[in-house]
């Protein structure tokens, strides 16, 4: 792959870096891959003070630098702190934290060997974040190639030390000379001009993408206005008490910009855009992915009526694996903020942000994106003003929620500098294949990397910041790869691969039983609770044939595995190895004649936490050949970037439909998961209480899983050419479950 950003290109842009392509031993031939950029180092001193330092992280291969100074501006700068990305350190997101007075977005590193904690560090944006995410994960792909090629490779790697970026470092103590340097006046943000990082891209990627699940709404284009489409959703499928209504424009940023926007509390900048929501106090935050806020507006602005009121609402949000961001918005009560005098409480609609990096042409320089804003209106009012169109509607709430996109897209239009928006993260980077494939790889590289201004880091004996120097760079464009699906339902084909391959065709296929049982029931008909079924796969898209060259996806096909029994557990403490358990299904006599079964652990955090238990099970055994036994057998690396899950709510609440989405995941990219091979079974463990983003998301389906119907298909994700058209491994609906009904399990 060749180099995103030459030598000459970093140093005419005045960021004194350069970039060297340098020959490697790996796969692809190419060089070694390198990614660098500042970043927040938070931790704590020797004398128990916390601190916030801007630092330069290299990352080169499976080695990781940390420096005071960009090392491309001062050769021979040696590393504060160094060490190896090891295949058992795990990242995780951990959302949005307040330092020094400012947002940030705080990624943890640990060994989920014994959950060691490795240290934080922080972005910007939740963009970069994920960038940085990326970077981490391509470097841990590099160790673990290492490792697959012989036993003086895995000698090396256990002989060097894995980045520890937790607690102080010994340091040599430093004397009164150099006193003068450490006087500093005043505190407040290092200002700098951002350089955005390039991505390699498929030249074939397209703007777009419905998502991998079928989904029942039917929207309709009512009105068109400044630039914005409104749609209500005509569909007979009941989502809720109301209307359901959508505005849609498309604003010349990138989705990280205006995902910010939304978020911001800042009066001046809302004061442009949002007629409703302008006057915004946050109160409380959580988890990095939940906030409540508190709001005032004058509703003479809405209504003939002047008395004032007030608002009480909760965000939540979260990241998909595409860089596509959703906000969900609810009215709520908050201890903080009761009833006050001389305000009158309004009821602020629930509705939900969709926000989507759009993919632009290879001569565009300008990023844009897809903004979708859902609310639930009062069917009665809505019903009137879509037939007359009166005023009484338009100086609603809904109608001034509605109107939030396009107040949005003319403020960014009007203000430039947000199409590339300055900040203090400077990222390079440089993609090469030394592990992987090109076409793996450019699949997996999806996110866009920005960058804001933050606070200062506090000063610390420890790591101080005496001698930092930081210089003004130009933003740069980038490109991005975005993968889409057709929407149109004329050109979905349902996909027909040759499943024959997959299990080994030499062996008679054997009769699965049909009194194998798990905790949890299986439904005689639509109408059954608190059970599972097993659909077939025409709710999901998945890759078709010629996925790599238009990324056209088509309706899945039958599961290749059967769904056997589902167990529905409660556990004090999330449980491994449940195949190993004396109750479990595997360990019976039935189960142990069967040529191979699938046991997928999904653990619940909850309080107290569940284990959802699905087994599948394969009428033969496995082709040693096939996609299926590289996977069976292959390195937790190799499983976690192809274990993908997707999910479909049938039916339920319009909110939890937005929450859960139907995109497509990577479960070992998004959450912890743990393999364990043996006889004729292999279990993966899916962790979702590792992941801030995965234990906000459930923690809110679980408030409203008697009332939802979900569905689930388990795939492994096709990279080459020889592996499409994709097929469903397998699949599971599960009717309104009741927590309640989890039979107690004894680790």
């Amino acid at each position: 792959m060749d180099a995103v950003a030459t030598g000459s290109e970093l140093n005419k842009s005045g960021s004194g870096g350069s970039e060297r392509s340098e020959d490697s031993g790996g796969a692809g031939g190419g060089g070694i891959f390198e990614y660098s950029g500042w970043v927040y180092h938070l931790g704590v001193n020797s004398i128990g003070h916390e601190y916030c330092h801007l630092r330069f992280l290299f990352i080169r291969g499976k080695y990781v630098s940390m420096y005071k100074r960009d090392p491309h501006d001062n050769p021979g700068l040696k590393p504060i702190r160094q060490g190896i990305v090891g295949p058992t350190l795990m990242v995780e997101e951990l959302g949005r934290r307040k330092v020094n007075n400012g947002d940030l977005y705080v990624l943890r590193f640990y060994n989920r060997l014994d959950e060691t904690k490795k240290g934080e560090i922080a972005c910007a944006t939740a963009g970069d974040a994920r960038g940085w995410m990326e970077a981490f994960d391509q470097a841990k792909q590099q160790a673990e190639y290492e490792l697959s090629r012989g036993v003086s490779a895995r000698d090396k790697l256990n002989m060097e030390a894995e980045i520890n970026l937790e607690g102080h470092r010994p340091r040599v103590r430093r004397y009164a000379h150099g006193l003068r340097k450490l006087i500093r006046i005043g505190q407040g943000p290092e200002k700098l001009l951002r350089q955005s990082s390039k991505l390699a891209v498929r030249p074939e990627g397209f703007a777009g993408d419905s998502g991998d699940a079928v989904e029942a709404h039917q929207w309709k284009c009512v009105l068109t206005m400044a630039g914005i489409r409104i749609f209500e959703d005509v569909s007979d499928h009941k989502n809720g008490k109301g209307v359901l209504a959508k505005s849609v424009g498309v604003i010349d940023a990138t989705a990280d910009t205006v995902f910010e926007v939304i978020l911001s509390t800042e009066q001046q900048k809302r004061y442009e855009w949002d007629t409703l929501m302008c006057d915004l106090e946050l109160i409380d935050s959580y988890d990095g992915h939940y906030d409540v806020v508190y709001g005032t507006y004058d509703s003479k602005y809405l209504s003939r009526w002047h008395s004032k009121q007030d608002f009480v609402f909760s965000r939540q949000w979260f990241r998909g694996q595409d860089g596509t961001y959703t906000i969900l918005q609810f009215p709520a009560i908050h201890k903080k903020k009761p009833q006050r005098s001389g305000y009158r409480r309004a009821k602020v609609n629930p509705s939900s942000w969709e926000i989507r990096n759009l993919n632009t042409s290879m001569a565009s320089k300008s990023p844009r994106c897809l903004v979708t804003h859902t609310l639930e209106i009062h069917s009665s009012s809505w019903c009137q003003w879509k037939n007359n169109k009166s005023s009484k509607f338009e100086r609603s709430i809904p109608y001034a929620l509605l109107c939030q996109v396009s107040g949005l897209k003319e403020y960014i239009a009007a203000n430039p500098a947000l199409h590339h928006e300055n900040g203090t993260t400077i990222v390079h980077s440089k993609l090469s294949d030394a592990s992987i494939s090109s076409a793996e790889y450019e699949d997996e590289m999806q996110d866009e990397f920005y960058d804001a201004i933050t606070a200062d880091s506090s000063t610390s004996d420890e790591e101080s910041d005496d001698d930092q120097k930081l210089v003004l760079q130009e933003p740069r464009v980038k490109l991005k790869n975005i993968s889409w699906a057709i929407t149109t339902l004329a050109l979905k084909r349902t996909a027909a691969p040759d499943l024959t391959e997959e299990l080994d065709p030499h062996v008679t296929h054997i009769t699965i039983p049909s009194d194998l049982h798990g905790s949890l029931c299986k439904g005689k008909d639509d109408n059954d609770t608190n059970c599972w079924a097993s659909p077939s796969g025409k709710g999901f898209m998945i890759r078709g044939k010629n996925y790599l060259k238009d990324s056209s996806k088509v309706v899945g096909g039958d599961p290749l595995l059967k769904l056997i029994a589902v167990d529905w557990f409660t556990v004090d403490k999330s449980a491994d190895r449940i195949s190993l358990h004396p109750k479990c299904l595997v360990q019976s006599e039935a189960g142990k004649k069967l040529p191979f079964i699938l046991v997928i652990n999904l653990q619940v955090p909850a309080k107290p936490n569940y284990s959802l238990v699905l087994y599948y099970a394969a009428d033969r055994p496995i082709n040693k050949n096939s996609l299926l036994a590289k996977f069976v057998d292959g390195s937790d690396a190799f499983r976690d970037s192809r274990f993908k899950l997707i999910p479909s709510i049938v039916e339920g609440y319009w909110m939890v439909k937005r929450a859960v989405g139907t995109k497509a995941c990577l479960l070992g990219k998004a959450v912890t998961c743990k393999y364990f091979r043996q006889d004729n079974f292999l279990e993966i463990d899916v962790d979702i209480g590792s992941s801030s983003v995965a234990r906000s998301v459930i923690g809110f389906v679980l408030g409203y899983v008697t009332s939802l119907v979900v569905d689930l298909a388990i795939l492994i994700e096709a990279k080459e050419e020889a592996e499409l058209p994709e097929y469903i491994l397998g699949t599971v609906r599960l009717n309104r479950l009741k927590l309640e009904s989890a039979v107690p399990l004894e680790v």
